[in-house]
């Protein structure tokens, strides 16, 4: 399937996901990204992205292989994923890379963004103190955060309003916990700085498994829960419309996203990690939906 087709297909699977447009307007615009063909009329492309892709390791990765294959100059933004959207909902960024797909329903609903595409997945992970004082480890995840409470165990949460965050706390409320309790403290950090704090506090902590194997050997945490649906961890790539914010770099933001589904950078994308920790940290998902990983 080609770039332009993928996207088209994007933008009819992202319907029910908030996603505006239409197949034919994406297919028209966006142009393939495998081989530079001519310089750049704006290089300069903003993208605002979650700590997550940056404290992992894969923007590292993609970006300059992006760079060398385009002409494209990336300035990266890695913040929560709340903060993210919000540049991206004044104009102040050209393309997001972002893991909270409720929130980017809605991002996507007030006309902020052109196309919402799905480029790759790996999972959350509850972590925490060896010893694992909650008796959490196995448990499922509900079950767990049940239990961490219960023992007024330390917890660390990001309070960012990120991808993470969000998840965090739907979980909570999931598991019907009140979180207004002094075992339970917002780090108002990155995921990289919050590992960190949880490390030293003895806490536990729900984080990426990408950041957390990145920096597992500087760290005093073990897994204690994985492997739940309710863990998935989603991330699109959406770019600015150019509707509601002329001064964005349309054809820059359309270059990003035709690369991150290109088979190259899929490629990249499923290798990433394997040499290093013995897995993948993320799964590339180029033409799925968010069911098909369900």
């Amino acid at each position: 399937m080609t770039l332009r087709a993928l996207l088209a297909l994007a933008i009819v699977l992202s319907g029910a996901c908030g996603g505006t447009g239409s197949a034919g307007q994406a297919s028209a615009s966006v142009r393939p990204s495998a081989a530079r063909s001519s310089a750049p009329v704006r290089p300069d492309l903003l993208l605002a992205t979650t700590t997550s892709t940056q404290d992992s390791g894969l923007l590292d990765v993609l970006v300059p292989d992006f760079e060398q294959r385009t002409g494209y100059k990336v300035k990266t933004t890695a913040v929560g994923t709340g903060a993210a959207l919000a540049l991206g909902a004044k104009g102040d960024a050209d393309v997001l890379l972002v893991h909270a797909p409720s929130s980017e329903a809605t991002y996507m609903s007030q006309g902020n963004g052109d196309v919402r595409v799905l480029v790759m997945h790996n999972d959350f992970l509850l972590v925490g103190p060896p010893n694992d004082p909650a008796k959490a480890r196995g448990k499922p995840i509900i079950e767990a955060l049940k239990a961490v409470a219960a023992a007024e165990a330390p917890f660390i949460s990001r309070g960012d309003k990120s991808g993470t965050d969000v998840l965090e706390k739907a979980l909570f409320k999931k598991a019907g916990v009140d979180t207004a309790a002094p075992w339970y403290v917002e780090s108002g950090t990155g995921m990289g700085q919050s590992l960190t704090v949880a490390s030293e506090k003895k806490a536990y902590i729900i984080t990426d498994r990408a950041t957390f194997l990145a920096r597992k050997s500087s760290l005093g945490l073990e897994i204690t829960v994985e492997g739940s649906l309710d863990l998935l961890n989603i991330y699109h790539v959406i770019t600015v419309s150019p509707t509601k914010f002329p001064r964005v770099n349309r054809e820059g933001a359309e270059a990003f996203a035709s690369y991150l589904v290109s088979p190259e950078a899929q490629s990249l994308i499923g290798s990433f990690g394997k040499e290093k920790f013995g897995q993948a940290l993320f799964f590339a998902d180029a033409g799925k939906n968010e069911a098909d990983l369900k």
